[in-house]
C-alpha cells in the first residue's frame, strides 16, 4: 500500500536539512520502501519540506518510518501528515 508522507520543515531550518541529509538518504536507501521523493521548494528555490510515497503495509508502518527519519529525529520538520495514495499516472 502506497502513503504519502507531506514533510513541512521548521521556518529557517535549511542548516538543520543540510546537516541531516546524508543520514537522510542514507536511511531511504537503506529502508528500499521508498518509491519516490524529493524535497518541496520555495518560490527562491530553498527546501522547506518533502514529499516522500513509500510502499509498506499500513498507516502504522508509515508512521514508524517516519518517527525513524533521521530529519524527523533532528527535529527539522514543523508538521508531517500521513495519507493513503493511490498512484493513477
Amino acid at each position: 500500500m502506497l502513503y504519502c508522507l507531506m514533510c513541512q520543515d521548521k521556518e529557517n531550518a535549511i542548516e538543520t536539512r543540510m546537516q541531516n541529509r546524508e543520514d537522510h538518504l542514507k536511511y531511504v536507501a537503506e529502508t528500499n520502501v521508498v518509491k519516490y521523493a524529493g524535497p518541496l521548494l520555495s518560490e527562491e528555490d530553498t527546501m522547506i519540506g518533502s514529499l516522500i510515497v513509500i510502499e509498506v503495509h499500513n498507516k502504522g508502518e508509515a508512521e514508524e518510518w517516519s518517527e525513524n527519519d533521521p530529519y524527523k529525529k533532528a527535529g527539522l520538520f514543523d508538521k508531517v501528515e500521513i495519507f493513503k495514495f493511490k498512484q493513477l499516472i
